[in-house]
C-alpha cells in the first residue's frame, strides 16, 4: 500500500496551468496534487493532509510548489477559494495555509517559510473583514463580535443563490421551503461547503432534516482553533524576522498584535468547553449557547492545535475513546443521518487530528490504537480493491462508505497522506506487513 501511495503522487500531480484556457479552471503557476476521483482540482484544506504524505515521501518540492499556489491565489482572488475553479470564488475552506507553513518549516527551516508571511497577514484580513467596526453582538461575513468584545469566525458565503456544482439537489430542497426562506437555506448549504463538513447533522437543528441548517448561526470550535493557528503562526514568523533585524520594529508589533490576538482567541475557545460532558462544541453566537446535542469530532481540534488545557484535553480524549472509536477508527459524529460526514462514516482528516490531538495530551496508547484500527482498514480495502478511498465506514468495516450527495471516490489525496503519516510512526509495524 506504501508503494502504491508513493507511485500514485505522479498519478496525482497536475502541470502549472495554461493561461487564457476557456474553462471553469482558475490556472496555476506551479504543479499541485488534486484529491482525485470526481475531483480535477486543487482543494484547499484536502491539501494540508495530502502534503503530510509528501513530507514523508520526501517531495518538499512539490509541497513548496502547493504553497506558492495557495500565496498566489491570496495575492490575486484576496484568498484561498474552496477549489480552483471560478464557481467556488465566493467561498473558502477551512483556513488550513498557517498549519501548510508550519509543516513546511518544520520539514525544512524557518526561514525558508518567510517567503509566506504576507500571504498568511492578508488571508487573516480576508477572514476577520468587518472585524475592527463590528459592534458587540453582531456578525458581518465571516466574524462574530460577542457581548465580552472577543471576535471568534463562522463559515459564510456571500452568496445566497443554489451551488453552481449542485444546483439540481439545491434547487429540488429549495422548492419545499416556502420562499421567503429559500434564500437562508442557499446561504446556509453555502456556508456549510465552505466547512468542508458538507453535509452533517453537526450543522443541523433536526439531524434528519436538511433544510434546517444553522451553519452560519454557529461559532465553529475547529475553525476557531485553526484561526488560533494562523495567529500564533504569523506572531511566530514576524518575531523571527525581527530577530533577523531590518524592519525597524515593524516585524516586532506584527508579533505582539498577533500573540494578543491568540491569546484572546485561546480563552474564548476554552469557554466553548463543556465541563459535565467534558467536550468541546460548537457555539450559538446569538444565544451562547453550546450546542452540547451535537458532539463530533470537530472536539479534538483544540487538542491537535494544543488549545486545551491539560485536564481537558485527558477529558476529552477519554470521552472520544468511549463514544467515537469504533472497529475501523474514529467516527465523525454519533448520528446516522443519512449525510457523509455522519455515522458511520470515518474521514481522514479528521482521524489525523484526532489521533494526532490525543497524543498531544498523553495518551499515546489512544492513538496508536486508533491509529492501528485505521491502517488495517485502509488496507484490506486496497488489498480487496487496489484502491484508496475518500472515506471508510469505521463501524461496519466491511461495508463500503456512503452517504452525501455523491458516490464514495477513490484516489484519493488527503487519504494517502494521513496513511503515509501515520505509517511513519514506530508503533505503526502493521504498515510494514
Amino acid at each position: 500500500m506504501v508503494q502504491h501511495v508513493n507511485a500514485l503522487w505522479q498519478v496525482l500531480t497536475r502541470s502549472a496551468d495554461s493561461a487564457g484556457v476557456r474553462s471553469s479552471l482558475i490556472p496555476l503557476p506551479s504543479p499541485y496534487v488534486v484529491p482525485g476521483g470526481r475531483f480535477r482540482e486543487v482543494y484547499y484544506w484536502d491539501s494540508y493532509f495530502t502534503m503530510l504524505g509528501l513530507v514523508q515521501s520526501g517531495r518538499t518540492d512539490l509541497v513548496k510548489n502547493m504553497l506558492d499556489n495557495f500565496a498566489h491565489l491570496i495575492r490575486t482572488l484576496g484568498h484561498i477559494p474552496n477549489g480552483n475553479r471560478t464557481y467556488y470564488l465566493t467561498r473558502s475552506q477551512p483556513p488550513y495555509f498557517a498549519a501548510m507553513v508550519g509543516l513546511y518549516a518544520r520539514a525544512t527551516d524557518t526561514a525558508q517559510a518567510l517567503v509566506y508571511l504576507d500571504a498568511l497577514e492578508q488571508e487573516y484580513a480576508f477572514w476577520m473583514d468587518g472585524a475592527d467596526t463590528l459592534a458587540k453582538g453582531h456578525a458581518y461575513r465571516r466574524v462574530v463580535r460577542l457581548p465580552d468584545g472577543v471576535v471568534m469566525n463562522r463559515y459564510w458565503d456571500d452568496s445566497a443563490e443554489p451551488r453552481p456544482e449542485s444546483y439540481r439537489p439545491d434547487v429540488e430542497i429549495g422548492q419545499t421551503l416556502p420562499e421567503r426562506s429559500r434564500a437562508g437555506f442557499y446561504r446556509n448549504a453555502r456556508a456549510t461547503a465552505e466547512s468542508g463538513w458538507d453535509f452533517s447533522s453537526r450543522w443541523m437543528r433536526d439531524p434528519k432534516d436538511l433544510r434546517t441548517l444553522e451553519t452560519i448561526d454557529l461559532i465553529p470550535v475547529d475553525l476557531n482553533a485553526l484561526l488560533y493557528n494562523a495567529e500564533r503562526t504569523i506572531a511566530a514568523l514576524a518575531a523571527f524576522r525581527h530577530r533577523r533585524g531590518g524592519d525597524g520594529g515593524a516585524d516586532d508589533a506584527v508579533a505582539r498584535r498577533f500573540a494578543q490576538h491568540a491569546d484572546a482567541r485561546r480563552l474564548a475557545i476554552l469557554a466553548m468547553y463543556d465541563s459535565v460532558q467534558g467536550f468541546f462544541f460548537d457555539r450559538r453566537w446569538h444565544s451562547g449557547q453550546l450546542v452540547t446535542d451535537r458532539p463530533s469530532l470537530a472536539a479534538a481540534a483544540p487538542l491537535y492545535f494544543g488549545i486545551a488545557t491539560d485536564d481537558q484535553g485527558k477529558r476529552v480524549a477519554a470521552r472520544l475513546e468511549r463514544d467515537f472509536l469504533k472497529p475501523g477508527g474514529f467516527v465523525t459524529t454519533g448520528f446516522a443521518s443519512g449525510q457523509q460526514w455522519d455515522a458511520p462514516n470515518g474521514w481522514p482528516p479528521l482521524e489525523w487530528l484526532t489521533i494526532e490531538g490525543v497524543r498531544h495530551y498523553g495518551r499515546a496508547d489512544l492513538a496508536d490504537q486508533a491509529g492501528s484500527r485505521w491502517l488495517a482498514l485502509i488496507g484490506r480495502t486496497y488489498r480487496a480493491t487496489g484502491r484508496m478511498m475518500e472515506k471508510y465506514d469505521v463501524v461496519n468495516t466491511n461495508r463500503k462508505a456512503g452517504g452525501g450527495e455523491y458516490p464514495t471516490q477513490d484516489g484519493f489525496g488527503w487519504t494517502n497522506g494521513v496513511a503515509l503519516a501515520l505509517c511513519a510512526m514506530p508503533t505503526q509495524a502493521i504498515c510494514k506487513n
